[in-house]
């Protein structure tokens, strides 16, 4: 069963047509999140993001749209689905059908679609280097659109040549983020992970652990530029996104990471490392 503006039907009745602006345009946002015991986690952080983002887009946001709606639409979704104790949760927002690139309107369609959450964290996590095609720098980027081409040709790229992601690099050649989630290094005492500025998405997960470095204290936290070759020379990397939470990586290339970011402070982000 899915939610399509508020309706619980099932899959197969859903009505979009050819003039769907998220199929013939992209015109379209999304928004992935994890509902576990009960609850969606950092559900607020969910809802602004999406909100900001409608914004940017020049969508209309409903009146309705409230943070108590966004979580109630969701758990209706959940419930119908039987889903207790834990699911995957992918709200996608789009224009309402008709225009050309100039819509017809601003109005919006909602979807939200639940599957059973599977986590499996992979122990010798391995990335590569994507270098075919480059993400665009800017905040544009950033935002969670359903313009996701790159990231589909680059987890192709892995997978035919054995990795378990791919790095993805701007027009400048520097470090955006992995296919699906958001990338940071160790090294030293230092955290380092693109600015947004450099076109990474603008991950909640990637907030919330910023967020966790710089209360705990034990690490300077960087948002800068990185180069492929600042990969090679890391202490340790790992990514994140909102499914995953924290996904230690082990091997780029010929080089091997150490543990040593996680079995540090291991106990502090044991919310996002489980």
């Amino acid at each position: 069963m899915i939610n399509f503006n508020g309706e619980i039907i099932a899959k197969s009745a859903i009505n979009l047509t050819f003039n769907n602006r998220a199929f013939s345009y992209g015109d379209s946002l999304f928004d992935t999140n994890k509902f576990v015991d009960g609850k969606i986690q950092f559900s607020e952080d969910h809802y602004f993001r999406l909100m900001a983002s409608m914004r940017m887009l020049r969508m209309e946001i409903p009146m309705y749209f409230t943070l108590d709606f966004f979580e109630m639409e969701i758990v209706k979704t959940i419930q119908a689905n039987g889903f207790t104790n834990k699911a995957r949760v992918k709200f996608t927002i789009f224009r309402e059908d008709g225009g050309f690139y100039t819509p017809n309107t601003n109005k919006i369609n909602f979807l939200i679609e639940v599957n059973q959450l599977k986590i499996s964290k992979v122990e010798n996590y391995s990335i590569g280097l994507f270098k075919d095609y480059y993400i665009n720098s800017g905040l544009l980027s950033t935002l969670k659109t359903n313009n996701r081409i790159l990231n589909v040709v680059a987890s192709i790229y892995a997978s035919e040549n054995n990795l378990d992601n791919c790095i993805l690099l701007n027009e400048k050649k520097n470090v955006v983020e992995a296919t699906n989630a958001n990338i940071f290094l160790v090294k030293g005492n230092t955290i380092i992970t693109p600015a947004l500025t450099e076109g990474c998405v603008k991950g909640i997960m990637r907030k919330k652990v910023i967020e966790m470095i710089r209360e705990i204290g034990m690490f300077v936290l960087e948002e800068s530029e990185i180069s492929p070759f600042d990969l090679q020379k890391a202490d340790s990397i790992f990514i994140t996104n909102s499914i995953i939470g924290i996904q230690e990586v082990k091997k780029y290339r010929k080089k091997t990471f150490n543990s040593f970011f996680v079995n540090t402070i291991k106990s502090d982000f044991k919310e996002y490392h489980q």
